[in-house]
């Protein structure tokens, strides 16, 4: 085994695979979820949209939560990205 493989393995930055799935609008917002495969499961993840006058602002969030399924994580990630939204509103944009 190579030392970089075992590196990466060792310290969890292996090639994980991420994939966008279809936006759902959420009031000024767009979620988008984008599961993450990591060890046969899938991670909680997402994509946080608005557009405005000066373009658009984007937040991106991933969460410890894993799933059995793609489809699980992506439903998941939309209650998670409505909750970000209820609590945080336009401070999620925010450096």
């Amino acid at each position: 085994m190579a030392v970089g493989g075992w590196l990466r393995r060792l310290l969890g930055t292996g090639a994980k695979r991420r994939e966008e799935r279809e936006p759902v609008t959420y009031g000024e917002y767009t979620i988008t979820p984008t599961p993450l495969a990591q060890g046969g499961q899938f991670v909680t993840a997402g994509i946080i949209r608005k557009h405005t006058a000066q373009g658009m602002l984007e937040h991106r969030f991933v969460r410890a939560d894993t799933h059995a399924t793609a489809e699980d994580a992506a439903e998941f990630a939309i209650h998670k990205g409505r909750q970000i939204i209820d609590q945080l509103g336009d401070r999620i944009f925010e450096s």
